[in-house]
């Protein structure tokens, strides 16, 4: 059985990450603009994720008050009920901005610094997963345009060699740290089956769980990042982690499932992935 708690945290994700996504997929004016860049001039925030963080944390803080948040956008309170709301308002900012659909919305819940809620909105798939500890992984059809109905139970692949492994990884928007990440996958493509590059860590999390790919890695993200999608993909059956012994971090993160996760992180490390 959920617990109480653990329910009324999922709910609310829930209905908040699909409010977000729809004012997303609904509200995008045709003549999107940049509000401002962080990390370079090509690391963008559009007035779309300022909007969509406020909407979460307005819906959150309504119905509970005294919970915490970490958000990408800037929001940030300590709490006092020892809930912290972990938030990306949307995951894939460039492939929002250029029109391309693969974008999301991550909103995990942490319980004394443990995830114990992970939601993941991906509008322009209809889906959205959610994940709570020890609960399973599961996706919803949230949107007419998903490719199933109603919700079902998530399991990452049967395991694969690891020269079979289709594995995904995502580009740091700083120039000599993206050409350092270039060199690590130039290594690994021989190795693999293929690499691909989606633009959302939060939805090739949710794909490893779907079955979709057999592996992922980046280095450089946030908590806010990879929180929710990193339940959802262990609670599929994946395993994920940073270094050897380490969580996941802004050094790197590493997900696979249990056959390509380790010799996926060995190799890693052996090419220096997580620094220049």
């Amino acid at each position: 059985m959920t617990d109480p708690l653990y329910a009324e945290l999922l709910e609310l994700a829930q209905e908040a990450a699909r409010s977000a996504g729809t004012l997303l997929r609904d509200g995008r004016p045709a003549d999107l603009a940049v509000a401002r860049t962080k990390s370079s001039p090509i690391d963008v925030v559009t007035e779309m994720d300022i909007a969509a963080e406020k909407l979460i944390t307005d819906l959150i803080s309504e119905r509970r008050p005294d919970d915490g948040f970490l958000g990408e956008e800037g929001a940030s309170t300590e709490g006092t009920s020892g809930i912290r709301w972990v938030i990306d308002p949307l995951d894939g900012t460039v492939n929002y901005l250029y029109g391309l659909p693969t974008w999301s919305v991550s909103i995990a819940a942490e319980q004394d610094g443990e995830t114990v809620v992970g939601v993941v909105a991906v509008p322009m798939r209809g889906e959205i997963y959610h994940a709570v500890r020890g609960g399973g992984a599961w996706a919803t059809a949230a949107w007419a345009t998903a490719a199933w109905a109603g919700e079902r139970r998530l399991t990452c692949r049967p395991t694969a060699p690891l020269e079979q492994a289709l594995v995904s990884t995502g580009f740091n928007y700083v120039s000599e740290v993206r050409t350092h990440q270039a060199e690590v996958a130039g290594k690994l493509i021989p190795l693999l089956r293929d690499i691909r590059r989606g633009g959302s860590a939060a939805v090739d999390l949710c794909d490893l769980a779907a079955g979709r790919l057999d592996g992922y890695y980046e280095r450089g993200l946030n908590a806010w990042d990879y929180g929710a999608g990193d339940l959802v993909a262990r609670e599929a059956g994946a395993l994920t982690g940073g270094r050897p012994g380490e969580r996941p971090n802004r050094d790197l993160t590493v997900a696979g499932t249990p056959g390509v996760f380790e010799p996926l992180q060995r190799l890693l490390e052996d090419f220096g992935a997580w620094h220049d």
